[in-house]
């Protein structure tokens, strides 16, 4: 809602804190810019009301903003929010009351269900289709150095099923080496975790880190795996500029028509793995879900087959 300007001035800074804060936790990009838009809504109602201190927020006030959100007109498009956005501004008031909690404050409690939200069918790529991928960094550019990095980008897109934040904040000495594990100290909720990796994909990455990687100029003055041409940090725009790379390559049209995304290899290597007969909680220890709820939309996969 584009016209929520606040007045408060002390929600108006609570909000910069909890968008440095979701920062900080290493939240996408997405994340990042929806969870404050949401919580500016609900301070913006908040005010409306005359209500102007946290301490003051109550369960039948959410159970009253919740109920005027599911009223008022969508503002892209006609009727009113989907359910799945419903869930969308029910998750940002969760996360600022994990927020609040995290830096010692009275938090409030929220009486909401979430909405029930149709199934779709989970977009994943075939095994066939995720060969076909890294077959194409063969060919995905004219010098060694872009395919390699190209080919080492799959690697932790769909081999390590990472989140796009995960690879973009992956770090040389978060490859370790001898013990066959890629340390993930920026993940979801800035949680961490190991992900095991085995000698085929490890040689990747090192034919990448030791070999073409410092063909990029200025990339010995980084320290992390993907780098841009000013040696800063790889952007999350710029890891999918070079996964479409990578499908163009393929001259497949069914793959471009598919608009693979990072989570999408993520899905795919999940998908995968129950196909193999992965047991549920050593996919989600693989992915870092912080619940099975979170991972059990692959067990679709099974009773379609």
């Amino acid at each position: 809602m584009k016209k929520s300007i606040l007045k408060n001035p002390s929600y108006k800074a609570i909000l910069i804190d909890f968008t440095s804060w979701l920062d900080v936790l290493g939240y996408s990009e997405g994340m990042r810019k929806n969870y404050p838009h949401h919580l500016c809504e609900f301070f913006y109602w908040l005010e409306q009301h005359q209500i102007n201190l946290i301490d003051h927020i109550q369960k039948e006030h959410l159970k009253d903003y919740y109920n005027n959100l599911k009223q008022r007109p969508n503002k892209t498009r006609q009727g009113a929010l989907s359910s799945s956005s419903l869930n969308h501004h029910q998750q940002a008031i969760h996360k600022f009351r994990d927020y609040l909690v995290k830096h010692h404050k009275k938090p409030f409690n929220i009486y909401i269900k979430r909405e029930k939200v149709s199934e779709e069918r989970l977009k994943y790529c075939t095994q066939k289709e995720v060969r076909q991928l890294f077959k194409a960094t063969k060919h995905s550019h004219e010098l060694h150095r872009f395919r390699a990095r190209h080919k080492a980008m799959l690697v932790c897109m769909y081999s390590l099923g990472m989140r796009r934040n995960e690879v973009i904040n992956l770090m040389l000495n978060d490859i370790l080496w001898d013990r066959q594990r890629v340390f993930v100290r920026k993940g979801k909720n800035y949680k961490e975790r190991f992900i095991p990796i085995n000698r085929y994909n490890l040689k990747i990455l090192e034919d990448y880190v030791f070999d073409a990687r410092i063909d990029f100029k200025y990339a010995s003055q980084s320290d992390y795996v993907f780098v841009s041409r000013r040696a800063e940090q790889l952007s999350g725009a710029g890891l999918e500029w070079n996964l479409r790379q990578i499908v163009k390559a393929t001259n497949s049209e069914d793959l471009q028509h598919k608009k693979i995304t990072p989570h999408m290899l993520r899905h795919s290597i999940a998908t995968h793995f129950l196909q193999a007969g992965m047991k549920i909680e050593d996919i989600q220890q693989f992915l870092g879900h912080a619940s099975l709820e979170s991972t059990q939309i692959y067990t679709h996969i099974l009773k379609e087959e």
